[in-house]
């Protein structure tokens, strides 16, 4: 999780109605979030702390401590232009090391005539504080936007910028409501830790937190060990493998329903109290890809400002937790994917913190890239209205775990059927073959042709296509299962299959059997029965094209995405071995088990 709102000179040029006056290419946060994925870069830092003022085009202040309400001083960069005077201010808060006094951005920016202030969140860089991630953001963020605002230097407008944790540091404060905060422009964040990186479907998502988690704890650890270490048991005590320990991986497993813990580490949901204009940037095959959309849509939805909503912007791009590029995983998706971002900032706060005519106003609520066709596609609204909600049936004749079998996805709702069983075994799960990663697991689309050999993975899989068929918005799947567990996870995959064989994954899902009705109405299962569940696939975008197959991968893992079930029914986080479970799969006429795709005609 990154901070960046780089612009780099122009060298790919394109024309991407109606936003077609940019230059667009790749910027350098893309490799700062690869750095970071790497998860031993726990610290950046950008730019040089060597310089000094007089060497530069704009005045530095360093390492000034702004007072929180507790009296916790958190330490700030100030970039100002030269000429004196009050000014716009763009705020940057970050847990990665703030830039130091030079800066590119602040060169740009200043000459722009906005003030740059970066600053350490708690317990990070120089700041003071205890390093606690998300628990203090909500209102240190406020704290920092007040003083700020009261400044002489700041002419009483402040936007906000950066990607990923620094994304999260906006949206976290934003409904504390500083009459100083006028926009904001997060770059793959999100809002809520709770539902939005920990618990997803039940399942928690481990790699993501306890890789990063351990990374920003001060834990060092190679890619071999930190695989080594994804899989250490009992969950609940994760954090005290490592010397020293990091009591706060604990408290996240410890914390497995929503509560006042996690409430302090959220926006609290509360997007009516959202009161400014917001442009929000994200990828398709981001960790935060459906947290990305549904927080403008939410915004649009329910505001009680009526600027508010009608002000709030989403790019989604063909893009992991690097914005801005053309190749992800094991696809390159062109010249057309390649955004500058940083100009399309530039030119959203020109419009609302400096009353610029930078065109904004013209720019559609939703600007998608659509792959397969590989083009960008501005809508008004998620899910598109015009979406034709289409059911697509699983069938087989009860051998559907190869990808050489009878399992069928069609139109054709199923008739008199056999069942397709597989056995799930905890000590040797699906790996996770890319999709929506950031530490400890590939990214992006990936072959899935060698996962799909396995005996535990169900494939289901249409006819070549004659026609192309696009798919936008969120994708879901209804499942009629049975386990020999009193626990157990199902997951399913949505697969691009390409004519020459190779199968690119688009989005996946989870849901864990005792929170299948919500994370706080723990029920588990009795085994043999047969129970539905809904999975949440998430997001995408594509056409599948003529020739191409749609396939539907269905499993009981993904490791490490996502933990893996014991199987046993015993209080999360307290398990030490990991049983076996046989998994039925129906699809017949009184248990149609059907994947739900978003049809654009």
């Amino acid at each position: 999780m990154y901070l960046n709102i780089h612009n780099d000179a122009d060298k790919v040029k394109t024309v991407m109605p109606p936003i077609n006056r940019y230059s667009f290419r790749v910027p350098a946060m893309s490799l700062t979030a690869f750095m970071f994925s790497c998860l031993w870069v726990s610290g950046l830092m950008l730019g040089s702390l060597t310089a000094t003022s007089q060497d530069l085009e704009y005045r530095v202040e360093q390492n000034v401590m702004i007072p929180m309400r507790d009296g916790i001083l958190l330490a700030s960069n100030i970039y100002q232009p030269r000429a004196e005077g009050s000014y716009p201010v763009i705020l940057l808060r970050t847990p990665y090391g703030k830039p130091g006094a030079s800066w590119g951005e602040a060169k740009r920016y200043t000459e722009a005539g906005f003030i740059m202030v970066a600053q350490d969140c708690r317990g990070r860089g120089d700041s003071e504080g205890e390093w606690d991630p998300f628990r203090h953001d909500p209102d240190d963020g406020f704290d920092t936007q007040e003083w700020i605002g009261q400044q002489s230097w700041c002419n009483g407008n402040i936007g906000t910028s950066g990607g990923s944790y620094v994304g999260w540091t906006q949206w976290a404060s934003v409904t504390k409501g500083s009459p100083y905060l006028k926009t904001m422009v997060p770059i793959v964040p999100f809002g809520n830790v709770f539902s939005e990186i920990a618990y997803d479907g039940g399942a928690f998502q481990l790699a993501l937190l306890m890789g990063w988690g351990a990374g920003v704890g001060g834990v060092a650890l190679n890619p071999e060990k930190l695989q080594d270490a994804y899989s250490f048991l009992p969950l609940r005590e994760f954090g005290n493998q490592f010397e020293p320990g990091v009591k706060y991986l604990n408290d996240w497993v410890a914390h497995h329903s929503y509560d006042d813990y996690w409430a302090k580490r959220g926006m609290g949901y509360a997007y009516d109290k959202v009161k400014v204009p917001i442009l929000n940037i994200g990828g398709w095959y981001d960790i935060f890809s459906k947290t990305t959309i549904e927080l403008v849509d939410k915004v649009r939805e329910s505001s009680e400002d009526r600027m508010a909503r009608r002000n709030q912007f989403v790019v989604m791009g063909p893009w992991a937790h690097g914005p801005g590029v053309r190749k992800v995983g094991d696809l390159d998706f062109g010249e057309q994917a390649q955004l500058n971002l940083g100009q399309l900032q530039l030119e959203w706060f020109q419009y609302w913190l400096q009353n610029v005519n930078s065109g904004v106003e013209d720019w559609p609520p939703y600007y998608l890239f659509v792959m397969g066709s590989n083009t960008w596609r501005a809508e008004n609204e998620w899910p598109l209205k015009r979406t034709r909600w289409t059911s697509y049936y699983l069938h087989s004749d009860g051998a559907a775990g190869a990808v050489d079998s009878d399992g069928v996805l069609s139109l054709e709702k199923p008739g008199v059927e056999s069942s397709d069983v597989f056995t799930y075994d905890g000590d040797n799960p699906v790996p996770t073959g890319g999709g929506n990663n950031l530490v400890g697991a590939p990214i992006g689309p990936r072959d899935q042709s060698d996962i799909e050999k396995r005996s535990d993975v169900l494939t289901y899989t249409t006819q070549p296509l004659t026609e192309p068929i696009e798919v936008i918005g969120p994708v879901r799947m209804t499942l009629f299962a049975a386990s020999s567990a009193r626990d157990t996870d199902f997951t399913a995959k949505l697969v691009d299959v390409h004519p020459d064989g190779k199968a690119y994954n688009l989005c996946d899902g989870i849901v864990r059997a005792r929170y299948r009705n919500g994370m706080d109405k723990q029920h588990l299962i009795e085994p043999g029965k047969i129970i539905e569940y809904e999975i949440d696939l998430w997001v995408t975008s594509n056409v599948f094209l003529e020739g191409h197959r749609i396939r539907l991968e269905v499993s009981s893992s993904n490791y490490p995405r996502f933990d893996r079930n014991p199987n046993t029914g015993l209080p999360f986080g307290t398990d030490t071995e990991l049983l076996k479970a046989h998994q039925t799969i129906y699809h017949d006429a009184v248990r149609p088990s059907h994947l739900i795709l978003p049809v654009i005609p």
